[in-house]
């Protein structure tokens, strides 16, 4: 084989730590954004966060805010997409626009030159920290422990019970065992003979005594705990009720002897096993339905998520108007004084330090707000497209999908997706990811669109208006769906109301 050289022309995508930096600044949550704007004003000494009172005294003297009403501040100009470059179909030059751009920032940026003359010394502005060794505690900060606290699970709960039951020490080993196999649900999942041969041998403990512990266990707090089965949960539940409880009795009876009938909701033959009257009937069953199938799910069920909305929607004046939400988009500036200290033509180790912080920082910004910006371009296109959700619910939400944002925004269908991933809207009717605006469409019969969240939402108002003595079935469904133009499927009807979590007409069906 013969070995030659060419020349071969090609263009090449080049990944910049820039370029990465503001691709990972699109996809943060409001959460992270925080967390990721401080560990950077941390690592690079060039940067400072606004307070609320600057950012107010700024704007004041700014005398407008820089987003105006409508959502649509003005963009940096020459700065490309820089999400889109890490698809092959993306724009190829967002590398190049960011490399010609990268001594241009918008703002207050601009006004800080890479070389600046000093007339001072790092020693002249330096001065050491003389704070206090330590800072009181404000008296309205306490309870940190409280608020801050683990919450507690099942089994701790149901061990803290265990505690402060007077039992031997054979007995309490027993107890252990049985909380141990109660899961989540606050159900147990083994039973009294399975319990037992996974005891130590030499304890010597028999079925019958796990039976009682077992028992012991079932007293406590939530009703119904430690159940091994539907029925006797509702049995423990029912049991535990003052013994004055109307319909109390009958209800015992009903799912301690017709368990099976009240499953499969043949209320005829209820009447006829248990002689009540309908009315009677009634009575029981609405108190078997204030039991509570999960006794141990609302206990330590999770901690608490916190969402911050990104993107606060208004109506003023007759508009929708889009903003940030200036408490989850930190405002970043350079920090002067250090900035200062640069010297030009100083070839020194700190000198170039503080340039290369310096540049970093106005790339950080730059990214920043371009991420800012990009949310806020997508998020007025979504609503400019959703007002009908926005004005009548879910039932008006109209079907859309990323393309359509990208091209109403200039950007590519990635960014769009990174910039509406865990991002939060705030509107009048809630807290909404933007992923959530976005939908397939079903045809309707005269050649137009609907979205699936308002087919979703009109199957949700059919559900909840039906006659429960007669619920609609899925064919139905379809039927009354069709009466209103909408053309679906009766196995789409199917797994539109699963995927609500509705279950099925002979489920729904019931006296009242």
């Amino acid at each position: 084989m013969k070995q030659t050289l060419a020349l071969r022309m090609g263009q090449q995508l080049a990944m910049t730590p820039q370029l990465q930096q503001a691709i990972r600044l699109m996809q943060l949550s409001a959460l992270e954004l925080k967390t990721e704007v401080r560990q950077t004003i941390e690592a690079n000494p060039m940067l400072d966060l606004v307070e609320q009172d600057e950012e107010e005294a700024l704007a004041s003297d700014e005398g407008e805010d820089p987003l105006d009403d409508n959502g649509d501040p003005d963009a940096p100009g020459g700065l490309e997409d820089p999400a889109a470059t890490d698809d092959a179909s993306g724009d190829e030059d967002a590398d190049a626009a960011f490399e010609s751009d990268a001594d241009e920032t918008p703002g207050s940026i601009e006004e800080i030159p890479d070389d600046l003359p000093v007339d001072v010394t790092w020693d002249d502005v330096y001065q050491p920290s003389r704070a206090a060794a330590s800072t009181p505690i404000p008296a309205e900060d306490t309870g940190f422990e409280e608020r801050n606290s683990a919450e507690d699970t099942l089994v701790d709960h149901l061990l803290w019970q265990l505690n402060l039951a007077p039992l031997s020490e054979r007995d309490r080993v027993a107890a252990h065992m049985v909380i141990g196999y109660i899961d989540d649900d606050g159900m147990l999942i083994a039973s009294a003979t399975e319990l037992v041969d996974a005891m130590d041998p030499e304890i010597g403990f028999g079925v019958d005594e796990m039976e009682a512990v077992i028992k012991l266990v079932q007293t406590f707090d939530p009703p119904g705990v430690a159940a091994r089965d539907l029925r006797e949960c509702l049995l423990l539940q029912l049991k535990q009720l003052p013994p004055d409880t109307r319909m109390r009795t009958e209800a015992v009876g009903l799912v301690r002897d017709h368990f099976a009938l009240l499953a499969n909701r043949d209320f005829g033959g209820l009447v006829r096993k248990v002689r009540l009257t309908e009315g009677e009937l009634v009575e029981v069953m609405t108190l078997i339905r204030s039991l509570n199938p999960r006794p141990g799910g609302s206990i330590g069920s999770g901690g608490i998520e916190y969402v911050e909305p990104d993107v606060l929607v208004t109506k003023r004046n007759g508009r929708w108007t889009v903003e940030l939400n200036g408490d989850s988009a930190p405002r970043v500036r350079i920090n002067d004084g250090y900035a200062s200290m640069i010297r030009r033509g100083d070839s020194s180790a700190a000198n170039q330090y503080l340039k290369d912080n310096l540049q970093d920082a106005k790339w950080f910004l730059k990214n920043l707000e371009y991420r800012n910006e990009t949310l806020l371009k997508v998020a007025g296109a979504v609503v400019e497209r959703q007002v009908g959700f926005l004005e009548h619910g879910e039932e008006a939400m109209q079907p859309l999908v990323l393309a359509d944002i990208a091209a109403a925004v200039d950007r590519h269908e990635s960014t769009v997706s990174r910039v509406t991933t865990r991002k939060y809207m705030e509107t009048p009717r809630g807290i909404f990811e933007l992923k959530y605006f976005f939908s397939s469409h079903v045809g309707t019969v005269n050649g137009g669109e609907v979205s699936s969240t308002a087919i979703r939402a009109l199957i949700r108002k059919l559900t909840s208006q039906e006659n429960p003595r007669k619920p609609l079935s899925d064919s139905k469904i379809a039927e009354v769906l069709k009466e209103r133009d909408i053309k679906v499927a009766r196995r789409t009807v199917a797994k539109y109301r699963e995927s609500m979590a509705i279950p099925p007409s002979n489920e729904r069906r019931r006296l009242v």
